[in-house]
């Protein structure tokens, strides 16, 4: 796992302005996310709207796959609002690193937001690079063991529940499950059983 590298200055917030695309700043909270090389070097800034708009900036998320004692993985229902694969099970916790954050706080952030806890030891898996259609993502990936009591906020999370490695199998390709959760499971679930 790497820690993100900011610059002891200001970065540049895409996209640059010109006369022709300049817009007043709406009033309120903007996220904004970090633009990243690779290697973890932060280079620019950018809203969640451009990075989610076909920009392709390389931005950092994290993921939390909580497994249980009895070989279930806790995953969440997306809410029908989010803006990408609303109505899908998911990893138990996903979201986007802000501007101004390293990964930890992240995750820790968003198992709070999410799930309402932030007692867990989280162990780090692997980070890799997600492309769709609609952005560029490094996923950090995470896992927690335990049975933790889990509240899923209603604004972040449809539902959540306990699914066995079995039934999780049983759906894959059935489009119940995000395209990125299944192919993160694929190269995960050997080293979740593992830590059992």
């Amino acid at each position: 796992m790497f820690d993100l590298l900011y610059p002891p200055g200001d970065v540049p917030v895409l996209p640059f302005p010109t006369a022709e695309t300049a817009v007043k700043e709406v009033p309120g909270r903007r996220e904004m996310f970090p633009v990243i090389r690779s290697c973890g070097e932060v280079i620019a800034k950018a809203s969640r709207e451009y990075c989610h708009g076909g920009s392709m900036l390389l931005h950092p998320v994290v993921h939390l796959h909580i497994i249980d004692r009895y070989e279930r993985l806790y995953l969440q229902k997306r809410s029908l609002k989010k803006d990408i694969q609303p109505g899908k099970w998911d990893t138990a916790v996903g979201g986007h690193v802000d501007y101004g954050e390293q990964i930890l706080e992240a995750l820790y952030r968003e198992t709070a937001e999410e799930l309402g806890f932030t007692r867990f030891n989280p162990i780090y898996l692997l980070s890799y690079e997600f492309r769709s259609d609609r952005e560029l993502e490094m996923v950090n990936v995470f896992a927690a063991v335990g049975s933790f009591r889990l509240v899923p906020d209603g604004e972040e999370v449809e539902e959540g529940r306990w699914w066995t490695f079995g039934e999780i199998r049983e759906n894959l390709g059935k489009s119940v499950f995000t395209p990125n959760f299944e192919q993160e499971f694929g190269r995960i679930s050997r080293s979740l059983l593992a830590l059992l």
